[in-house]
C-alpha cells in the first residue's frame, strides 16, 4: 500500500520543478542551441511547464483543505 504524498514533498516538488524551467528557459533563451536538439529542448520546456501545472493544481487542492500552507505566489517568492 502506498504512502500519499506529503504537503511538504509537494511544495519541493513545485520548486524544483519551477528551477528546472527557469534554467531550461535560460538555456533555451540564452545560448545558442543546435537547430537540430531545439525542438527536443522545447518538449523537455513543455514537459517542464506541464509537471509545474499538474503540481500546482494538487497543491491547491490541499490548501483548500489546509489554510495554513502559504498561496502559491508566497511559495513561489520564498527563499526556502
Amino acid at each position: 500500500m502506498s504512502q500519499p504524498i506529503s504537503n511538504t514533498a509537494v511544495i519541493y516538488a513545485i520548486l524544483a520543478i519551477d528551477s528546472e524551467i527557469a534554467l531550461q528557459k535560460d538555456y533555451l533563451y540564452n545560448s545558442e542551441v543546435p537547430s537540430d536538439e531545439r525542438d527536443d529542448e522545447e518538449e523537455v520546456l513543455a514537459d517542464l511547464e506541464q509537471a509545474f501545472m499538474e503540481f500546482i493544481d494538487l497543491y491547491k487542492e490541499r490548501r483548500k483543505t489546509d489554510s495554513e500552507l502559504p498561496t502559491v505566489d508566497e511559495l513561489l517568492s520564498s527563499q526556502l
